[in-house]
């Protein structure tokens, strides 16, 4: 997400850290690419030529000109203004009084809108809080059957009282029916329209009266840019929004909605949509999401995803197979599948801090699942025995295997170099002094830079 806006804001910030001192020039020249690279990434005209003028002013009134570091003051100063405009603070659903909290989730065709219904139960679900879906869509056909279907994937009951009653009737029948349930949650998935008009809004207005939700939230599609914004402001106008899901983010390669959105319409953004699968859901974090946009990675989103999907003791039972030099492939396919549910891999490595700038270094295969789907071919087409002992694997065994997997026995010999390479700066890691200074302290960082050469070496990435 946002790969062209952080392309070019990272040029622009590259070539300002390349220089020693800053004239006021130098800034006015840098804000004017990047207004021009707001502009181009679909973000509105307004929320840009203000977001401009903030940063201009913050960085000229303080002593950055004079500053020893002023190209990193610059990204300080873009970093903070960038999470204003994205909404601030983290703005979580907000519980009513009552049990169970109604969630009233609107918005337009295509938007995806029951699937984020069933991703926000799903969500709700994993932090402990028993949620209900009602499906209250009686316009489009088999929506109904689509919550259904949802439901059971996400495991969460699914209210529905037909299609013969009218929406308001249906949405309070289900309400009532998630109380029975002792539900802490109610989500109300309702009609859309391919546009905005007044018979949709009038069926909100009757169900969100008949249901007095604690949250009424907006699902919008992220791709559609400044028509996002625009229907935004005329559902929170009509009906009042308590906050945003923004989907496709994953798809959307401008980012123009996310970053106007907020700034327009004075309505958080709470959830973002990265993806199809049912924990594609993410809780929104502004300063996040302005970490990724600048290039700096997202090291506490990558930490949550490795939590949410790594067992502790199985990460203990690996640490000590590393310590004691006994981690082998089967190990290593264990960490590939744990690694493949965290998302796709271009969304885990646009968390890591710095990868963004090598990105177009990289082949397109390496930031693709498919190389991941090769890797763990080769290695299911192995012997368990050939798994713990790679080294007997020989010439026929090559051959086989790769007929196995479908690949060629260069691509099963590229693997197991990878993999003898990755045990060897292993025990490096674990025979390696730590805790010393000095001279013993230089060789230390010395050896741990070039470990971290050898290991960009053997996914074929650049030398960081």
């Amino acid at each position: 997400m946002f790969e062209a806006l952080s392309e070019k804001l990272n040029g622009v910030f590259g070539r300002l850290g390349n220089k020693g001192r800053l004239t006021e020039r130098d800034i006015d020249e840098a804000l004017r690419e990047v207004r021009m690279a707001l502009l181009e990434a679909d973000v509105n005209f307004r929320v840009a030529r203000e977001f401009v003028a903030r940063v201009r002013k913050e960085a000229l009134n303080s002593d950055l000109l004079k500053s020893l570091s002023p190209g990193q003051q610059v990204v300080k100063i873009t970093s903070d203004a960038l999470v204003d405009i994205l909404g601030g603070g983290v703005h979580r659903l907000e519980a009513g009084g009552r049990q169970p909290s109604v969630i009233l989730m609107v918005g337009l065709n295509g938007a995806g809108k029951t699937t984020a219904s069933a991703k926000l139960a799903r969500h709700l679900k994993q932090a402990g809080q028993t949620p209900v879906m009602v499906a209250a869509d009686l316009q489009r056909p088999a929506a109904i059957q689509q919550l259904q279907t949802l439901g059971k994937q996400v495991d969460v009951a699914v209210y529905e009282g037909g299609s013969a009653r009218s929406t308001p009737r249906v949405a309070r029948d289900g309400v009532k029916r998630a109380t029975e349930l002792n539900a802490a949650w109610a989500i109300v998935d309702t009609a859309g329209r391919f546009q905005v008009d007044n018979e949709l809004m009038s069926e909100l207005e009757a169900v969100k009266n008949a249901v007095s939700p604690d949250e009424t939230l907006l699902v919008v599609d992220a791709m559609t840019g400044q028509e996002a914004v625009e229907a935004a402001k005329q559902f929170h106008d009509r009906i009042g929004l308590t906050g945003l899901i923004m989907t496709k983010m994953d798809g959307d390669a401008r980012g123009g909605a996310a970053l106007s959105i907020t700034a327009v319409t004075g309505v958080p953004i709470k959830f973002i949509g990265t993806g199809e699968r049912p924990d594609a859901l993410e809780p929104f974090h502004p300063d996040r999401l302005a970490s990724r946009i600048l290039g700096m990675g997202d090291m506490l989103t990558l930490i949550d995803k490795a939590q949410a999907n790594f067992d502790r003791a199985e990460a203990a039972e690996m640490e000590k197979k590393i310590r004691q030099a006994t981690f082998d492939l089967e190990d290593f396919l264990g960490q590939l599948q744990q690694l493949k549910q965290m998302g796709p891999i271009s969304q885990v490595l646009e968390m890591v801090p710095g990868f963004s700038a090598m990105k177009g270094k990289v082949s397109v295969d390496e930031l693709d699942d498919s190389h991941l789907v090769r890797t763990e071919a080769i290695i299911r087409s192995m012997t368990p025995e050939e798994r713990r002992r790679p080294e007997i694997i020989g010439g026929s065994r090559r051959r086989r295997i790769a007929r196995g997997s479908g690949t060629t026995p260069q691509d099963v010999n590229q693997l197991l170099n990878q993999f003898g390479q990755m045990q060897k700066m292993m025990r490096q890691m674990m025979g390696a002094p730590t805790g010393k200074r000095s001279r013993g302290g230089k060789r230390q960082s010395k050896k741990m830079r070039r470990m971290m050469r050898e290991q960009a070496n053997i996914f074929n990435l650049p030398n960081v």
